[in-house]
């Protein structure tokens, strides 16, 4: 047994893509990496363990989600270890390239890999002389480097030549050191898809093509035609992760709403967001209500699709964790949650009810289909003749909402995203719109036919 099946327990975010780390000290204590203010998972490990938190170390000003290290702080009494160049307006340890913490037997040694964001720091930790790993963030990943357009789009060839020498520094590192990234498959600050989350140094030197290339101008090349679409709540987190988040005294509960608070609150400029499945959506919902299903993808969307300054009513079935809901949004900055309507108080009082068909693959016929996915999903195969417009932008861009085809059937790789489209472009005044129960390759399998390839 290594190190790290015996002291690091990962923590992986499936929705947000990311991990977070909880090292076992080996007296007690643990040190905590790339925490998210959801500290549930983490809770949880270190109860089992019997673990105190004493260190809280942030490799950057995240983006996705908001810090869990000054919770840590107030509530273990951690120790917050982050970059000098971040100008955190809170208390911490401010660290620059190759200051050292003790850990009490083992040393973390930050090491300055700007890229990602001006101030990244990577952690190496030792055991002595002894490179057991470093924690990477969003410099070198499984497959690649997190995104460098964070910043704005006229720093992204910037910070993409700060990242070229970032990951060649790292490679420096002896082969056998574990690579503990926290940007993984799934996160929208660029990293491939694929089932690893861990790697070796060694393993990146054979296998990422960005460690591959041959000069500068080829990786900056490779990293930057990479890059998709992200959430726009990326662009307002860093600063208030440079601000400090507030410190939560316990995860606010979610008020219950009766139709009558619900209407009253809609007249008062909140919006009613509906978390239950595609097909209760499908059935019947509040009109206006927009359809973000609660699963592991819902931070995502959420922040995506509204201002974070609006209140927010949540249309719940029985039974729904409501827990899980706050959480997500909590995590994402969302604080203004008004509380939640079940359904079948709505309907009970009589309210208004509009619906939205729901067609499986074999009955959407001819009918021009909407495909809402990202480009590269797009790209790899969709339905012949399909209009493209990824949901992130349909919502952001009044102008591409006009451009959705009318009548049209939406669609996604599942239904979740189709449904959102839809319920948005409902919203916008669109009529007689339809959403696809499945995917393309549904379609493919429902009509023999093929799934173009292409923009």
């Amino acid at each position: 047994m290594g190190f790290a099946d015996d002291h690091l327990i990962p923590l992986v975010d499936e929705g947000l893509g990311n991990s977070a780390y909880l090292v076992d000290l080996g007296d007690g204590r643990a040190l905590a990496v790339d925490t998210s203010r959801d500290l549930r998972a983490l809770r949880t490990a270190a109860e089992r363990r019997g673990l105190s938190v004493a260190y809280a170390a942030d490799t950057h000003l995240h983006a996705d989600f908001l810090t869990g290290a000054l919770q840590l702080a107030a509530d273990d009494g951690a120790t917050v270890l982050a970059s000098a160049a971040g100008h955190r307006a809170f208390p911490h340890t401010a660290l620059t390239d190759g200051d050292e913490t003790d850990l009490g037997g083992l040393t973390l040694r930050a090491l300055a890999t700007p890229g990602h964001t001006d101030e990244h720091l990577s952690f190496l930790l030792l055991d002595g002389a002894r490179e057991l790993g470093v924690f990477t963030g969003g410099s070198l990943i499984v497959g690649s480097a997190a995104r460098t357009d964070l910043l704005g789009p006229e720093r992204a060839d910037e910070l993409a030549r700060a990242q070229y020498h970032s990951l060649r520094r790292l490679a420096q590192l002896p082969d056998a050191t574990a690579v503990w990234p926290t940007h993984g498959a799934g996160s929208f600050c660029s990293a491939p898809p694929g089932a690893e989350r861990t790697t070796t140094i060694g393993a990146q030197k054979q296998t990422n093509p960005l460690l591959a290339a041959p000069d500068e101008h080829t990786f900056v090349r490779r990293l930057l035609s990479s890059l998709g679409s992200y959430p726009a709540y990326f662009d307002r987190l860093g600063e208030i992760n440079q601000r400090g988040p507030a410190v939560l005294g316990a995860a606010p509960a979610l008020a219950a709403l009766s139709a009558a608070e619900t209407r009253r609150l809609l007249g008062q400029g909140a919006q009613i967001i509906d978390i239950r499945s595609v097909t209760d959506f499908a059935h019947g919902h509040v009109p206006g209500a927009i359809s973000i299903p609660l699963r592991d993808q819902f931070a995502t969307w959420l922040g995506w699709l509204l201002p974070d300054d609006t209140p927010i009513v949540f249309v719940s079935s029985p039974g729904q964790d409501l827990a899980e809901l706050t959480w997500q949004a909590l995590k994402i900055g969302y604080e203004r949650l008004a509380g939640h309507l079940n359904m079948t108080a709505w309907q009970a009082d009589g309210g208004k009810q509009q619906t939205i068909d729901l067609l499986t693959a074999d009955r959407i016929a001819e009918r021009q289909v909407l495909d809402v996915r990202q480009r590269a999903e797009h790209v790899a195969g969709h339905i012949a003749d399909a209009v493209h417009i990824e949901l992130g932008d349909l919502a952001g861009h009044a102008g591409h909402a006009d451009e959705a085809p009318a009548g049209a059937v939406v669609a996604c790789g599942h239904g979740e995203r189709a449904m959102t489209a839809a319920s948005l472009l409902a919203r916008a005044g669109h009529h007689g719109l339809a959403v696809l129960d499945g995917g393309p390759g549904d379609w493919a399998k429902a009509t023999g036919r093929t799934l173009e390839e292409g923009a």
